[in-house]
Formats: C-alpha cells, sequence, structure tokens
C-alpha cells in the first residue's frame, strides 16, 4: 500500500501528481534566498504541481575548510520564516547534528538527513521525535533494500512521516551513478520516494577544494524517474549558477528549471493517469 505524507497544504505521495523540493543549496542571504523563493514559486505555479522549498542553513560537509557554509541555524531559520511568510509555502531544511532538530521544527515543515548521515542514528531519532515529516536521502553508499533499517528506527518513535529520497551512489572515487532499480525497491516500503536531479550529477572533489558536476544531465535523469511514477522531484536553482556559493556546477538556472519541471510534469501525467 502506498502511502500519503501530509506537508503543508499539500498531500504527498507516489501516485499522487508529482511534488518539487527545490531551492538555492544554501541561503547566501536573506534578499537572495526570498527573491529565489518567489522565482521558484512562479514557475512551478504554471504546472499546478506542489511546492516545498528548499534551503540549507549550514552546508556542513563542505570538500573545503575555507568553503562558504552559510548563515547559521538561527540566522537561516528567521530567513526561512520570512521565505514562509511571503510564499504561503512549506520548506524542507538539512539537519546535520540531533540538537538542531527540534529548533529547525519550529520552522520547517520536512527535516532532512543528508546521505552521508542517514545511518546515524542519534539524528535519525531527533528527526522523528519532532514528529514533522522526516526526509531521508539514501546514502551514496548504501543498498536501497538498506533503508529499511532506517524506516524502522523513524517508525520506533511513532513518526510515519517518511519520505525516502535518492540521490545517486558512488561509482570510484569522484563519480555518482544513478540505478534505478533503486527508486522502485524502494516504493516496495510503501513511503513517498524523491528523485534528487541535480546532486545525482555530482563528480565529488573534482575541482580541487569544490565538488563539481554537469547540470545538463539532472533533466535528463528526473525525466527517467518520472517515468517511474514516484512521488517528487528534488533540485536546486540559482540565478546564476557560475556565481554560486556551493554547487554550482549542479545547480539550474531558471530556464532550465522550467523547462524541466514542464517535461517531467507531462511525463508524470501520463504515467500516473493509468494508476
Amino acid at each position: 500500500m502506498q502511502k500519503t505524507i501530509q506537508i503543508g497544504s499539500y498531500k504527498v505521495g507516489n501516485t499522487r501528481p508529482l511534488a518539487f523540493m527545490a531551492g538555492t543549496c544554501v541561503i547566501e542571504s536573506e534578499t537572495h534566498y526570498l527573491r529565489a523563493a518567489q522565482k521558484l514559486k512562479q514557475i512551478i505555479a504554471r504546472s499546478k504541481h506542489p511546492l516545498i522549498l528548499k534551503a540549507s542553513f549550514d552546508k556542513a560537509n563542505r570538500t573545503s575548510v575555507s568553503a562558504y557554509r552559510g548563515p547559521g541555524l538561527a540566522k537561516g531559520l528567521e530567513i526561512l520564516a520570512k521565505a514562509k511568510v511571503l510564499t504561503g509555502l512549506p520548506v524542507v531544511v538539512d539537519v546535520h547534528e540531533p540538537w538542531q532538530a527540534e529548533e529547525a521544527a519550529q520552522v520547517a515543515d520536512v527535516l532532512q538527513i543528508p546521505a552521508f548521515l542517514c545511518r546515524q542514528t542519534d539524528l535519525v531519532l531527533a528527526c522523528a521525535d519532532t514528529g514533522r515529516a522526516v526526509n531521508v536521502k539514501k546514502g551514496q553508499f548504501l543498498a536501497p533494500g538498506a533503508m529499511e533499517q532506517v524506516i524502522q528506527k523513524i517508525e520506533s518513535r511513532g513518526n510515519r512521516n517518511i519520505l525516502l529520497t535518492e540521490r545517486g551512489a558512488s561509482f570510484g572515487y569522484g563519480d555518482l551513478v544513478v540505478d534505478m532499480r533503486s527508486l522502485e525497491i524502494m516504493k516496495q516500503f510503501g513511503y513517498p520516494v524523491i528523485f534528487d536531479a541535480t546532486h545525482s550529477v555530482q563528480k565529488p572533489g573534482a575541482l580541487g577544494s569544490a565538488t563539481g558536476g554537469n547540470r545538463k544531465l539532472a533533466p535528463v535523469l528526473a525525466k527517467a524517474a518520472t517515468a517511474l511514477g514516484i512521488a517528487g522531484v528534488f533540485f536546486e536553482a540559482h540565478p546564476t549558477p557560475e556565481k554560486a556559493l556551493s554547487d554550482g556546477p549542479n545547480s539550474l538556472d531558471y530556464a532550465l528549471s522550467a523547462q524541466m519541471v514542464k517535461e517531467v510534469c507531462a511525463i508524470d501525467e501520463v504515467v500516473k493517469k493509468f494508476k
């Protein structure tokens, strides 16, 4: 049985209209993020599909110690609260340490566990205890079937508002590959499955002090994933990706974002009208 998760005013599930999680990789400034949130709302509104704003107040896993990490928890949540009021949209934000979960849950509708941390039991349980929806990104090192154990950790706290996200698997030392079987395997657990289009085209550490990637391939993978009948597509967007303070090589500009949204929504409608 496929479950449906309530996020804000939206119902998200593998048999529901495709939802989007989108935003800049990191909050660069209040003005920058609020403008980006409004632009993404405008892009997704044309499709009439759900949008959950994505943001990070701290990128704790940057390649270089000198890389920009974000405004921090307090300022980041303040900006996210303003974005919610401005757009009327729910938000998803990643947390890296257990103590951050309760504070982030005061603003965020969805708490996201980064891929590298998906097996950190204390973090998973802290997020589950908030009662908020928990989006777990499958680790690059983890088989899709192993996500059942992560699900059981969250369920052990009485929380069944769970989403599972595929973001590629490590392929050698500096590349990722997406095994589309992973999406179908995780769907068998019954919870909504999300495909992270932009992180799946990363090339970890490829630029020496930063991660590289190929944003042009993100829509290609997103279309393939959508054809399997999933709950949503996650992507990072930026007005000028070449100037982004984090994950620029993988971030979509607004024109590419709009084109991808149009194409995957068309695929989603064809696939799901037969369900």
